[in-house]
């Protein structure tokens, strides 16, 4: 059994490629609206990555190919509306979610939404929060929308109606996002990854690695030991064409590291997520293939 699944990794291989080469340019819009739905750059991207694997095994099983935009986006409003409930039913009270009035509407993008924090929407009944991602931040129709979210042309400009208000009842101050507290030896050993990461010293980051320590290079590879991926290999080989620079920093309030590309950029070229347990890092998820994160996301650096 194990040598023809052994067998099979190739051909899977290959029709994954070709699928995520199908839906390149569409990920990026995906991103902006599992972001804004869950308030989070990085959730938003499981999102889309748990959106893709959900249309890969079901295009599988097509006769007819579907339209792949709307498909793939009604797909990641379902999955992100799964995501949403799940959280809410863990921290959050319930919220009356239905508007009581519509009024006709087709504003286009709206540029101070499409600029504010993730947090805004994040605070919206679900609704309300898919609706006016869609039509005021993707600048879908009315009629793209109502299919997105499975609903009625009436019932979004109902939620719009809802939603707008909503937002412009939101303090200006709260457009922003704080950064969140770090424990001491989280910073600690995030300042000391970037160290070493920017003296190239390999072999100080593998020593950092705890022995369980677990390796995500997002929408490429998992590993379940970081110390056996050869990681630090591929860095090695990929600083020998390429200056990059790690910073400490908060990316929409979380710490994360930055890597800039060049080193004297102003704006990260994308993110590396670290845990900490005991001074060690126990999961490494690397986001250098999903640079189009940092378009959405809030970065500043440590004590900026």
């Amino acid at each position: 059994m194990e040598d023809r699944t052994h067998g099979l990794l190739p051909a899977m291989m290959e029709a994954r490629d070709q699928f995520m080469e199908l839906v390149d340019e569409i990920r990026p819009e995906l991103h902006r609206y599992c972001a804004r739905m869950t308030g989070s750059i990085f959730d938003g991207e499981d999102i889309v990555q748990e959106s893709l694997a959900k249309a890969y095994y079901a295009l599988g099983q097509m006769v007819q190919p579907p339209n792949l935009k709307p498909w793939l986006f009604r797909i990641a409003h379902n999955t992100a509306m799964d995501f949403i409930k799940r959280y809410e039913r863990q921290n959050v009270e319930p919220v009356a979610d239905v508007p009581d009035r519509a009024e006709s509407e087709e504003a286009s993008v709206d540029p101070a939404l499409v600029e504010a924090a993730l947090t805004v929407f994040a605070e919206l009944p679900p609704t309300q929060r898919s609706a006016a991602i869609l039509k005021d931040v993707l600048g879908q129709s009315l009629e793209e929308t109502a299919h997105t979210m499975g609903t009625t042309v009436g019932a979004v400009k109902a939620a719009l109606s809802r939603a707008r208000a909503n937002i412009a009842r939101t303090p200006h101050a709260r457009f922003a996002e704080p950064a969140q507290p770090v424990a001491g030896e989280t910073l600690t050993t995030l300042r000391r990854y970037a160290d070493l990461f920017n003296a190239h010293n390999w072999d100080g980051l593998r020593e950092l690695l705890a022995a369980e320590s677990r390796l995500e290079v997002v929408s490429r590879v998992q590993h379940p030991r970081a110390v056996d991926a050869g990681y630090y290999d591929r860095y090695a080989a990929y600083t020998k064409t390429e200056d990059l620079r790690a910073e400490v920093g908060f990316v929409d309030g979380a710490p994360a590291l930055a890597i800039f590309s060049p080193p004297s950029s102003r704006d990260p070229a994308y993110f590396v997520l670290l845990e900490v347990s005991a001074g060690r890092i126990s999961l490494i998820r690397d986001f250098r293939y999903i640079p189009y994160i940092t378009v959405d996301a809030r970065y500043s650096a440590f004590g900026a």
